[in-house]
């Protein structure tokens, strides 16, 4: 058995531990807010946090979590996930909108660790999600809006 903590929750799997996480999560779980795109970690809308960091849960077997803390789109909810939430809006930074759980994924992670990114900074943590809309400019916009908002919070 696998153990670890979804979304706040403690939960249990029982199959096999080669399982890729995202299969847990959207079928068992029925958190369908991550999204599988490539199945090879590549475009990034599986993004999810392990333990605070981003990671591809298409590619990611569900043993690697154990004892670990998941967390999904919809159970993002720190002060940084909300100032990027409301940049997105803000900035309507969403076309199709089928990468953006991945975006605001990686892009909370990087306003929890770098409260102040400058563009190279974000240009390398956005590094591998990809839109196929092309919003990266706007999202390069959303993150900085984010950072001025957290700033003016302190």
């Amino acid at each position: 058995m696998i153990s670890f903590t979804l979304n706040g929750k403690k939960v249990d799997f029982k199959g096999d531990p080669n399982m890729p996480l995202l299969w847990y999560v959207r079928d068992e779980q029925k958190l369908t807010g991550s999204k599988f795109g490539c199945g090879v970690a590549m475009c990034g809308a599986c993004t999810m946090h392990l333990n605070g960091t981003p990671i591809r849960a298409c590619s990611t077997p569900i043993s690697v979590v154990k004892d670990g803390q998941v967390t999904t789109i919809e159970g993002l909810q720190s002060k940084a996930a909300a100032a990027v939430q409301k940049a997105w809006q803000k900035l309507d930074v969403v076309q199709c909108g089928y990468c953006q759980s991945g975006q605001i994924m990686s892009a909370t992670a990087l306003l929890e660790q770098n409260p102040k990114p400058n563009d190279q900074e974000i240009n390398q943590a956005m590094q591998g999600n990809l839109c196929r809309c092309a919003t990266y400019h706007r999202v390069r916009q959303a993150i900085h809006s984010a950072a001025t908002h957290l700033a003016k919070e302190v």
